[in-house]
């Protein structure tokens, strides 16, 4: 009797855990299946870094315009351009421009164009917990890197249940330092302009232009 009791226990507990995986796995797909059909997305967002061991607390806020592949993100006074080719990093401060190739970016950071669609590899997820955020809805998904080497222990990923947009991204390290990016607002189909992912060099006479290919 107890070994068919255990049994039990333990069939419904791996069917509980099952049925999280694969509701997660399907709220994931909703997520990159709505983000992929906007044309292009603008969002202001809040990002917070904290290691309370180091005593270290940052926090800013940027904003970020994606169209496929293509953005123009601004952050702690950095311009950063990509057009599908190249990444401009534009510093007023230092008066530079850093010029990349794309394939000069490390594949595992989490760039701008990938924020809406980087847990669709190299995770495991599963459902966590529900949150009421002024009245939404907010589902997490808890996604672990499946590669042990990473520096990442694992992130949440809140979801606005009704617009199946992202509300938040939450990524503890495993050095204890938390990183949190807050989506303030998320506009989709804009009028942009077409030349808003160029970089014009013309703008940049008196920069430094550091070219690192």
């Amino acid at each position: 009797m107890k070994r068919i009791l255990t049994f039990l226990i333990l069939t419904i507990t791996f069917c509980g855990f099952s049925q999280s995986k694969n509701e997660a796995k399907l709220l994931l797909k909703e997520v990159s299946e709505k983000v992929k059909s906007y044309d292009n997305i603008s969002i202001d967002f809040k990002y917070v870094l904290e290691n309370i061991s180091e005593n270290v607390r940052q926090e800013t806020r940027g904003d970020v315009v994606m169209q496929g592949e293509k953005y123009i993100l601004n952050i702690l006074g950095i311009t950063r351009i990509y057009d599908g080719n190249s990444t401009y990093n534009i510093s007023p401060e230092d008066e530079e421009v850093t010029v990349s190739s794309s394939k000069s970016d490390d594949d595992d950071s989490i760039t701008p164009s990938k924020m809406l669609s980087f847990y669709e590899d190299g995770y495991t997820y599963d459902l966590d917990i529900v949150q009421n955020v002024k009245g939404r809805k907010i589902q997490y998904v808890k996604l672990t890197p499946i590669d042990s080497n990473s520096e990442i222990k694992n992130i949440l990923l809140g979801i606005d249940a009704q617009t199946k947009h992202i509300y938040n991204l939450i990524q503890i390290g495993k050095n204890g330092t938390k990183t949190t990016l807050t989506v303030n607002s998320f506009k989709t189909n804009e009028p942009i302009s077409k030349s808003l992912f160029t970089f014009d060099i013309s703008k940049y006479s008196d920069y430094y232009i550091n070219n690192l290919d």
